[in-house]
């Protein structure tokens, strides 16, 4: 099942696309109307009529296909997270509570180099990650990560 969004997405894909294509088209007869001609007052009337307006459809076209691209991208994340809503928690009891198991009980806290998060050992995001190195108390200290919402460590955790 697709959303809204995502229906509307394509729409400007097709746009950037169709700008390209046209960009192309007309910098090349640009160039091909340039290249017949000896003097340059002759070369200008091809250069103002194709070559610039055919290089502003191609930045258009990359505007477009951007901003398409990133739309897309987005709407795929919030299907995702209804379905993860709508799914719910696979540990409901009948009542409709879900189960206080904890997602990761590992002492050892780790991160992801250029990562911006740190992590319990066990956590879904980084376990078997080979990348994934040993978090120190002065890099906890500095600020520079956060802790990670899934599994929740705190800084008291040991780190070992």
């Amino acid at each position: 099942m697709r959303t809204a969004r995502l229906r509307t997405v394509h729409p400007v894909l097709w746009a950037g696309w169709a700008a390209l294509a046209a960009g192309a088209v007309l910098c090349v007869i640009g160039w091909y109307g340039v290249s017949g001609e000896r003097y340059a007052e002759r070369q200008l009337p091809f250069l103002a009529s194709c070559t610039v307006p055919g290089a502003a459809l191609i930045i258009a076209a990359a505007v477009l296909l951007t901003h398409g691209r990133n739309a897309l991208a987005a709407a795929r994340v919030e299907e995702l997270y209804r379905l993860l809503v709508a799914a719910g928690p696979a540990d409901a009891d009948e009542s409709g509570q879900a189960a206080a198991t904890p997602v990761a009980v590992s002492g050892e806290l780790l991160t992801v180099p250029g990562g911006t998060l740190w992590h319990r050992a066990d956590c879904p995001l980084v376990a078997g990650k080979a990348e994934a190195v040993p978090v120190d108390a002065l890099l906890l200290a500095s600020g520079e990560l956060g802790p990670c919402p899934i599994c929740e460590p705190s800084a008291a955790d040991p780190d070992d």
